[in-house]
């Protein structure tokens, strides 16, 4: 449920404090996706072992 009034307007991501916002994921509408692109990242360059 988001309770923060600028994110209700306009999102997390367009709100003049964002970057210094202690409480966005709580009160306002961001989803960190910083974990998912690391780790398509790190399978995407780490070559796969071939079986034999």
């Amino acid at each position: 449920m988001v309770l923060c009034p600028v994110a209700l307007a306009v999102g997390c991501k367009k709100c003049p404090v964002f970057a210094i916002c202690p409480v966005k994921s709580i009160i306002g509408d961001y989803k960190p996706e910083d974990d998912k692109d690391d780790t398509n990242a790190r399978e995407k360059s780490a070559p796969r072992a071939k079986k034999k």
